[in-house]
C-alpha cells in the first residue's frame, strides 16, 4: 500500500518519499506540512459554504486519484485531512493506519482507527463509517464517498452527521437515520449542495455517487456557479408579489438542480432545461416512444377509465389522436414507422403487460399477430426484427431474433432496449432487493451492472450509445432521473417529487418522461356486511393477509409513510385505527391470529412477531439467504417458506416452528399467491408460467400434477373441504374469482371484485376470501393521473 500511495504523486495526497524497517521499527519518510488538520480548523464551528466546497473539491480530487489506482482509504475523517497554511488540502494516512488491538471504538471521532484482520469485523472510525463498514462488509470507493459526505456535512453544519451517546447508538444512526437538512440550519447553504451531501450519504452504495471523479466534477460546477454575485435580500412581499416570487424561486431552484445534473455529464455550460407537457387527459399511461421524426409521440393509455388504447400526438399540440387498434398497449416504434403492439391488454399497472405481440403500420391498419405471451419487445435499429421478453419453462428469456435466447434467468426480465448501433440490448432484471440493469451483445455475452434500484419501470439509451437513462424511486416516494455509463457509474441528473418513468430518449437528447402519483389501497367486506369498506391507511397500503373470520387484515405500508424498510400493520375490518407491529416485510398471520410471520428490518432471517404483548421470536434460517414468501400450515406448527441459498434459485422449504431449521422438499421454479396450503396441510397450489396450468405440489410424498384448464390464473385459496381452489385471472378488471375442481379443472363463477368508489383503478391485487367464502378483501392500485413530458436538457 505504501508503494502504491508513493507512486500517486498527487497534490492532494501526502507525499511519501521513502519507507523501510529499521531493526523492527517500520517508518515512512513524508513531505513536511505546515498548517493544521481539518479537525483543528473546524473546532466545533462550521466553515463558510464557499470555503467548505473548496476543501471538499480538493479531497474529492485526491480520492479520485487514489481510486483510479485501486486504493481505498477506509478511514477518511477530519483528523486525516490536513489544511496547509496556503490553503492546500492533503489526505493523510492513506492505507497506513496504525495497527491497533481490535476493540470497539467510542463515538468520539478522535478515537483511533479500528483495524480488522478477520472478515466481518468493522474497520474505520465511528461517525464516518459507511453502513457496509458497520456491518463488517468489504469497502470499495463508494465507502470513501460516504465518509466524504459525513465530512462535508460537518464542515457545513458544525456538527457530526451521525452521533450517539454510545458506539451502538452511533452505529444505529449510520444504518437507519438521516442527518437533519443543512438548509434548515443555514440559509446560505444552497439546496443543490444539500442534495449533493445527501447523495453521498445514501445508505446503499448503489445510490451514492459511483466515483469520486464524478463527485469532483459536480463540485467544480458548484464552485463556478458560486462565483456569481449574490443579489441583496429583498424586503417583505405581500399578496400576489409573494406568490409570484415563490413561483419564480421554485422554478429557479428546479432549473438550477437540473442544470447542475447536466453539468455532471457534459463538461460545458448548461442551458436552463425545459419541460413540455405532452398529454392532458385524466388517466394512466402505458408505454410511450418518440416516432422517427422526433416531433411525434406514440403512446398507450387508459383515459377516463376506458380500456387501454394507442394514441399519437404532435409535441406542442394538446390533442391526441386514437390510432384505432382496439385494446392494445404500445410495445415499440421502429425507425421505419412500424408499431409493435401488445394486444388484449387487461390493465395498466406498469409500462408492460403480457399479451399477443403484433405489428402494425403507424398510419393505421389491421395488426398482424406474431407471438403470444410476450411481456415486452423492442425493434432493432434497422426496423427489421424484434427483441422480445417472455417467460417459458419457468425462466425469463430475452430473445433476438424470436426463438434465439440471449439471456435466460429465473428472475423477471423487463424493458429490452436496443442500443443506437444495434450491437447491445439492455434490460432490467428483478433482484432480491430491487432491480438491476444489464445488457448483452448479439452473441449472448451478458454484463450486469452493479447496484440495485427501486421502481425502475423502463430504461432508454443515450444517443451516444455509451450510457443508459432511467428513473428510480426513493423510499420516500419521489424519483430521481439517472444517467449511468456502461461500467455502472450512475449520477442523479434531477429529481421530481412523484413517481417517474423514462420512456425514451430522442436522437437529440430530449427525454420522454412520465410523471405519476401512485396509490395502493385495500377494500374489505367481512361476512355479514352489506357494503364494502375502504381500509387504506396511508398512500401505499398493500394487503398481505386476512383472518379466517374476516375480522382483521394484515397490511404493509411503503414510501414516505412506511419508512425506508417499510412497515406492517394490523387493522380490524370495522374501520378501527391500524396498529403498527414492526418495520420490515410481513408474510402471513398465524391461523390463531396471534403471530405474524415477518422479516424484520436489520434481521437476516424470519421472525414470529406477536400481534399482542410480547417480543419477536427469531427463527433459524439455515441455508436461506433470500426469502420470497412464507405461509403457516393449518396446524400453526410449521411454515412453508419460498427461499434460496446464496446465489441459488428459489425453492420451497418446510420448517418446524419455533426451533426447526428449513428443509428443502421440492423442485425449484414454482411460485404461489393467496393462501396456497390446503386445509389438511398435504398440498400447495402453485404456478410456474402465466401460460401454463396451475400445479398441486405435495407437501410430503407424491408427484407434482397440473390442474387442467387453469392457464392465466392466479390462486386465491381453497374451499373448506379441500376439493376445490379459488383463482382469478391476473390483470383482469373486475377481478373475476372462479371455483375450480382440483381434480378435473371444472370451473364455476364465484365472485366479481371491483372498488366502485375508486374510478381510477388500474389493477386488483391479492384478493382473499374468508374461510366460509362469504367475506373478502382485496388490494387495488390507482393513480390520480399520469402525464407525459418532454424534458430538454440541451444547451
Amino acid at each position: 500500500e505504501a508503494r502504491a500511495v508513493a507512486a500517486l504523486s498527487h497534490p492532494n495526497i501526502l507525499s511519501i518519499h521513502d519507507f523501510g524497517d529499521d531493526r523492527g521499527t517500520v517508518y515512512a519518510v513524508t513531505e513536511l506540512l505546515e498548517g493544521e488538520t481539518l479537525r483543528s480548523r473546524l473546532a466545533g464551528a462550521p466553515l463558510a459554504p464557499r470555503r467548505a466546497v473548496d476543501v471538499a473539491l480538493q479531497i474529492a480530487r485526491g480520492l479520485a486519484a487514489a481510486h483510479e489506482k485501486g486504493i481505498v482509504h477506509r478511514d477518511l475523517k477530519p483528523e486525516n485531512v490536513f489544511v496547509t497554511e496556503d490553503g492546500r488540502v492533503k489526505i493523510l494516512d492513506f492505507g497506513l493506519a496504525k495497527l491497533l488491538p481490535t476493540e470497539a471504538a467510542t463515538a468520539d471521532t478522535h478515537a483511533p482507527t479500528v483495524e480488522a484482520t478477520e472478515p466481518g469485523v468493522v474497520l474505520g472510525t465511528l461517525g464516518y463509517m459507511a453502513p457496509e463498514q458497520v456491518r463488517g462488509k468489504a469497502a470499495d470507493p463508494r465507502t470513501d464517498i460516504f465518509a466524504f459526505g459525513a465530512i462535508l456535512y460537518e464542515m457545513l453544519s458544525g456538527r457530526r452527521a451521525f452521533h450517539g451517546d454510545t458506539a451502538a447508538d452511533t452505529m444505529t444512526a449510520i444504518l437507519k437515520e438521516d442527518p437533519p437538512e443543512l438548509s434548515a440550519g443555514r440559509r446560505d447553504v444552497a439546496p443543490g449542495l444539500d442534495r449533493l451531501v445527501r447523495h453521498c450519504l445514501e445508505k446503499s452504495p448503489a445510490q451514492r455517487f459511483q466515483s469520486a471523479s464524478d463527485l469532483a466534477y459536480e463540485l467544480e460546477s458548484m464552485t463556478a456557479a458560486s462565483s456569481a454575485s449574490v443579489a441583496a435580500r429583498p424586503g417583505p412581499l405581500r399578496g400576489a408579489q409573494r406568490r409570484a416570487a415563490a413561483s419564480a424561486l421554485a422554478l429557479a431552484l428546479l432549473a438550477a438542480g437540473l442544470a447542475a445534473g447536466h453539468w455532471l455529464w457534459r463538461p460545458r455550460a448548461a442551458a436552463v432545461p425545459s419541460f413540455g407537457r405532452v398529454t392532458f387527459r385524466r388517466g394512466n399511461i402505458g408505454l410511450a416512444r418518440f416516432a422517427p421524426d422526433g416531433a411525434t409521440v406514440v403512446y398507450g393509455a387508459s383515459w377516463e377509465g376506458a380500456p387501454v388504447a394507442i394514441f399519437s400526438t404532435r409535441i406542442g399540440n394538446p390533442e391526441s389522436t386514437p390510432l384505432g387498434y382496439g385494446k392494445a398497449n404500445l410495445a415499440s416504434v421502429s425507425s421505419t414507422g412500424e408499431l409493435a403492439l401488445s394486444l388484449r391488454e387487461q390493465a395498466l399497472s406498469g409500462t408492460e403487460g403480457v399479451g399477443t405481440l403484433a405489428r402494425a403500420p403507424l398510419g393505421g391498419g389491421e395488426p398482424r399477430p406474431m407471438v403470444e405471451f410476450v411481456d415486452a419487445a423492442d425493434w432493432a435499429p434497422d426496423g427489421k426484427d424484434l427483441a422480445i421478453v417472455r417467460v417459458l419453462g419457468g425462466r425469463g428469456r430475452l430473445e433476438y431474433p424470436v426463438g434465439n435466447v440471449l439471456v435466460s434467468t429465473a428472475l423477471h426480465l423487463a424493458s429490452p432496449r436496443f442500443s443506437p448501433r444495434g450491437d447491445r440490448i439492455a434490460f432490467v432484471e428483478q433482484a432480491p432487493r430491487g432491480m438491476t440493469i444489464g445488457f448483452t451483445d448479439r452473441k449472448g455475452t451478458v454484463v450486469r451492472l452493479p447496484g440495485e434500484w427501486q421502481g425502475v419501470g423502463s430504461i432508454a439509451w443515450d444517443p451516444s450509445g455509451e450510457a443508459l437513462w432511467f428513473a428510480a424511486s426513493s423510499a420516500h416516494g419521489d424519483s430521481s432521473i439517472y444517467r449511468m455509463d456502461l461500467r455502472g457509474r450512475a449520477a442523479a441528473v434531477f429529481s421530481i417529487p412523484d413517481g417517474a418513468i423514462v420512456h425514451d430518449v430522442a436522437k437529440d437528447g430530449r427525454i420522454l418522461l412520465e410523471r405519476y402519483h401512485p396509490r395502493r389501497g385495500i377494500i374489505a367486506r367481512p361476512p355479514g356486511a352489506t357494503v364494502e369498506r375502504d381500509l387504506t391507511w396511508f398512500d401505499l397500503s398493500d394487503l398481505v393477509d386476512m383472518t379466517a373470520d374476516g375480522s382483521m387484515i394484515l397490511f404493509t405500508e411503503r414510501a414516505a409513510a412506511g419508512g425506508k424498510p417499510g412497515s406492517f400493520f394490523l387493522r380490524k375490518t370495522d374501520g378501527s385505527p391500524a396498529t403498527k407491529l414492526g418495520d420490515g416485510t410481513a408474510f402471513e398471520l398465524s391461523p390463531d391470529g396471534k403471530w405474524v410471520l415477518a422479516r424484520l428490518e436489520g434481521s437476516a432471517g424470519l421472525a414470529l412477531v406477536p400481534t399482542g404483548a410480547g417480543t419477536p421470536v427469531p427463527l433459524p434460517r439455515g441455508e436461506i439467504e433470500t426469502f420470497g414468501r412464507g405461509d403457516f400450515f393449518p396446524d400453526g406448527k410449521r411454515i412453508l417458506v419460498l427461499g434460496s441459498p446464496s446465489g441459488g434459485a428459489l425453492g420451497w422449504y418446510v420448517q418446524e416452528i419455533p426451533g426447526g431449521s428449513p428443509r428443502l422438499f421440492t423442485a425449484q421454479g414454482f411460485g404461489a399467491s393467496g393462501k396456497p396450503i390446503s386445509p389438511d396441510g398435504r398440498l400447495a397450489v402453485a404456478y410456474r408460467d402465466w401460460q401454463e396450468d396451475l400445479f398441486l405440489l405435495p407437501l410430503g410424498a407424491g408427484p407434482i400434477r397440473p390442474i387442467p384448464d387453469t392457464k392465466q390464473l392466479d390462486p386465491v385459496g381453497w374451499t373448506p373441504d379441500g376439493r376445490s381452489i379459488f383463482a382469478f385471472e391476473s390483470g383482469s378488471i373486475p377481478a373475476r374469482i372462479v371455483k375450480i375442481e382440483s381434480s378435473t379443472g371444472a370451473r364455476t363463477p364465484y365472485e366479481s371484485l371491483f372498488p366502485t368508489s375508486i374510478p381510477t383503478v388500474i389493477s386488483i391485487r391479492n384478493p382473499l376470501l374468508t374461510a366460509d367464502g362469504r367475506g373478502y378483501a382485496f388490494g387495488y392500485s390507482s393513480a390520480s393521473s399520469s402525464d407525459l413530458y418532454v424534458v430538454d436538457l440541451r444547451e
